[in-house]
């Protein structure tokens, strides 16, 4: 056992040499660099700025131009009134129609200016989902980081209970050569150590499936060893009335906002639908007909033409009626689920922030606790070194020192993730 902590003490300085240190503001950087949703989420921002312009809105003139040559070939019979008779078969034509349009919207009950502020809210829109998008990556790869640090907080309990195990083992062994230990506690004392060893590498496992996590997190298609040199400090200084006061600044409750407002759009672009539109149109002519045989043998004209296009709508089933009624109800809809999502936002933030002030109270008597289990374990070791303290004695004094370095653990870990989660809810995170 000598020469494999030997081994381990030289070998690991190699190891952590070969392996790249993260902190979190680097962890951070990167997945905003790589992350798939933040990608997402800006190229849908980009697509609603590319369709928010006038054009899309139908604000702009629309010009066309269309060509069309057709060639025929037909049989001709025709008598005229002065008793001329024509007749040919397999007489050749041809008809070409060519056109350059233009036409512009004058009015439609402003549809044309509700959908351009459509546009703009869907733009808005897609820019609070980016930065919600940004938090959430920002929150999840910090959960995932200070958990790392909680499994290797659990893997220095377990290091040292491993190490108070072996000289254990040490002692029982030296009492044993000399006649004044039994086979049974030499056997326990071992089994303790084999116990701690298994231990000790399944939560290296933990460890190292955690930073595996991290790795997908920030959207890293290549794995590597890297170390986490951090621990939990949690901050101490958030209070509810200003978490509260933040909600409304929140991306998914401005978002929900968005569409409550997108939607009065919506309405307004149905009721345009009931009011007559006017259009203006011009264009350019040119129509030219060719045959071999008939009264006509050549008939061409082209010119400039101008109007005005006047639509009036009468009845159409109560289509539109309908159309907006319903419009009507989405706008009530979507107020009724912005109100729901701030009052899952506030009870959200009152829970986490419970869990979060508890969790803060318990802290400095926890780690009084520890500190009295790491003294009780010294008292122990001393005792039992001297044969006035039994091997069951030293693993009651492990068993206690092991459950208050967990709940330590777990109670700090706890107050972080209640911290990540109501800066996110305050849109702090990263700052």
């Amino acid at each position: 056992m000598k020469l494999i902590t030997l081994f381990c003490a030289l070998l690991m300085p190699l190891l952590m040499a070969a392996q790249t240190s993260l902190s979190l503001k680097s962890i951070i950087d990167t997945t905003l660099k790589n992350s798939f949703d933040i990608q997402i989420a800006s190229n849908t921002v980009e697509i609603n700025k590319i369709n928010n312009n006038n054009g899309v809105a139908g604000g702009l003139p629309t010009v066309s131009a269309s060509v069309s040559d057709n060639q025929s070939v037909t049989n001709v019979y025709q008598k005229l009134n002065t008793g001329v008779e024509i007749r040919k078969n397999n007489a050749s034509g041809n008809t070409m129609t060519s056109s350059l349009t233009a036409g512009m919207l004058l009015f439609n009950g402003f549809r044309v200016v509700a959908t351009k502020e459509r546009l703009n809210r869907l733009q808005a829109q897609s820019e609070l989902q980016l930065n919600l998008a940004i938090q959430n990556s920002i929150a999840a790869v910090t959960a995932k980081y200070y958990d790392i640090v909680r499994q290797q907080e659990y893997l220095k309990i377990i290091d040292y209970l491993l190490d108070v195990s072996q000289k254990k083992l040490d002692i029982v062994t030296e009492r044993r050569n000399v006649g004044m230990a039994n086979d049974a506690d030499f056997l326990q004392a071992q089994i303790d150590v084999n116990s701690a060893i298994q231990n000790q590498r399944n939560q290296q496992l933990v460890v190292d499936q955690a930073k595996t996590e991290l790795l997908q997190l920030m959207s890293i298609n290549r794995y590597y060893p890297f170390s986490v040199d951090d621990s939990i400090v949690p901050d101490k200084a958030l209070q509810l009335t200003n978490i509260l006061g933040y909600l409304e600044k929140n991306p998914q409750y401005l978002t929900a906002e968005q569409q409550v407002k997108i939607n009065e759009q919506i309405v307004k672009e149905v009721a345009a639908l009931r009011y007559p539109s006017l259009r203006i149109n011009t264009g350019l002519n040119l129509n030219r007909n060719q045959s071999d045989a008939g009264l006509t043998l050549i008939n061409q004209n082209y010119g400039p033409y101008a109007g005005l296009t006047l639509q009036v709508p009468i009845y159409n089933g109560n289509a539109y009626r309908s159309q907006k009624e319903t419009a009507v109800y989405n706008v009530h809809n979507a107020k009724l689920q912005q109100q729901s999502l701030l009052n899952s936002l506030t009870a959200d933030a009152v829970r986490t922030y419970q869990s979060y002030s508890s969790t803060l109270q318990q802290l400095e008597s926890q780690q009084k606790s520890v500190e009295l289990s790491g003294k009780l374990i010294a008292i122990v070791m001393q005792r039992f070194q001297v044969n006035q303290a039994t091997i069951l004695d030293v693993k009651a004094a492990q068993s206690s020192f092991e459950s208050t370095g967990y709940q330590l653990v777990n109670l700090k870990y706890a107050s972080k993730i209640a911290e990540i989660e109501l800066k996110r809810l305050m849109y702090q995170l990263g700052d």
